[in-house]
């Protein structure tokens, strides 16, 4: 078999310092993973399930089917009325992780003859899951209001308004406030991706849509578990039509097996857990403080949220800078251009509930030696 077309893509990803590789967890500080609370660190989940009332069976390992033909049951059925009522939802609809809930929304919902507008940063599965609608579309520049209105101006049909709330590789918020009420003035529908909100935003982790009154004004909102909530899957929130229009027409909810048992129950479990882990979301804004305040020799972006990233331009150079890191103890990551735009190569740091000031202190002393 030829595979000299992919060798070739292969080693332009190589000359361009950018071939991605799968990573082995060290044993350094974790400055890296998503586990903004420690739930998966900490084992939460596990103490959590093993110390509530179980049936006297054993959970299952699997489904056995999609939900519309084998794999509906009403454990499943019991955790989105949960969730939904904890966001003040009329109803949801659980996915099997937050790609297939932003492909399964934005392909299924604008039509040919509608707009979707999104932000220029929006993560790569709401660029798929509008790749994939017939509708016309276009990106407004990052958090950029002005830019927003001309393209709603101009656009034709129903106009859908995509954004995240916390921006996965920037760590800064959407002027939610401004845009939903671009939105009103215009008739567009907003749709909220709040993975990187959910359990951190918010007084109980509720996210950044209901922090600021908004759930109401919001045509959908997605929010993932597989980050601070510590398991896997999604969930859309929305009306009841919504969710009834997205399990006759969403193709990765109809054409997938379901997500098992033993899935469900650990997002109920962190459902019970994230709303009252105040001290934690506490602890992190204190070190989101010190990080700010750190005298650094990088271009550092602005957030409030545990996603802080310094820019080191070029590929080569902040690979290097993470595997310094590395073997002073501290696992970083480096996020390669065409992850982020050339340029704006970046360490994307992640601060937890479980990190130390003495740890942070660590990573900073060690970030201007290692300059």
């Amino acid at each position: 078999m030829k595979e000299d077309f992919l060798n070739q893509k292969l080693q332009e990803r190589k000359d361009q310092h950018s071939l991605r590789e799968l990573l082995l967890p060290g044993t350094g500080i974790d400055f890296f993973s998503n586990d903004y609370l420690g739930v998966v660190k900490n084992q939460l989940l596990e103490t959590y399930l093993l110390g509530s009332d179980q049936p006297g069976r054993p959970l299952k390992h699997g489904s056995t089917g999609s939900r519309l033909l084998a794999g509906n049951y009403s454990m499943v059925e019991e955790a989105e009325n949960i969730i939904s009522a904890f966001h003040q939802s009329q109803a949801g609809l659980i996915f099997n992780s937050g790609y297939d809930a932003n492909i399964g929304l934005l392909s299924c919902i604008p039509r040919r003859e509608d707009t979707i507008i999104y932000d220029y940063l929006s993560h790569a599965s709401i660029r798929d899951g509008i790749r994939l609608s017939l509708a016309h579309s276009f990106s407004f520049r990052h958090n950029d209001l002005g830019d927003l209105e001309k393209k709603m101006q101009a656009a034709s049909g129903q106009v859908f308004v995509v954004t995240e709330s916390v921006f996965s590789m920037d760590g800064d918020m959407a002027p939610l406030a401004e845009m939903s009420a671009l939105c009103r003035k215009f008739g567009a529908l907003l749709i909220v991706d709040e993975a990187h909100a959910t359990g951190v935003v918010g007084d109980r982790g509720e996210g950044l849509v209901q922090f600021l009154g908004l759930q109401q004004h919001c045509f959908a909102r997605v929010h993932t578990f597989g980050k601070a909530l510590g398991c896997h899957g999604a969930i859309i929130l929305g009306s009841h039509s919504l969710r009834n229009y997205l399990i006759n027409y969403s193709r990765p909810f109809i054409y997938t097996t379901a997500l098992p048992e033993s899935s469900i129950a650990a997002i109920s479990a962190a459902y019970a857990l994230f709303p009252s882990m105040v001290q934690q979301r506490s602890h992190i804004g204190a070190l989101i403080s010190q990080f700010q305040e750190a005298d650094l020799p990088f271009e550092r972006l602005h957030s409030n949220t545990p996603v802080q990233g310094i820019i080191v331009p070029g590929n080569e150079r902040v690979r290097q800078l993470s595997l310094k890191l590395q073997q002073a103890g501290i696992e970083a990551r480096a996020i390669l251009y065409p992850t982020v735009p050339k340029g704006s190569e970046r360490l994307r740091l992640i601060l937890h509930a479980h990190n130390t000031p003495e740890e942070l202190r660590h990573l900073t002393e060690e970030l201007v030696v290692r300059n």
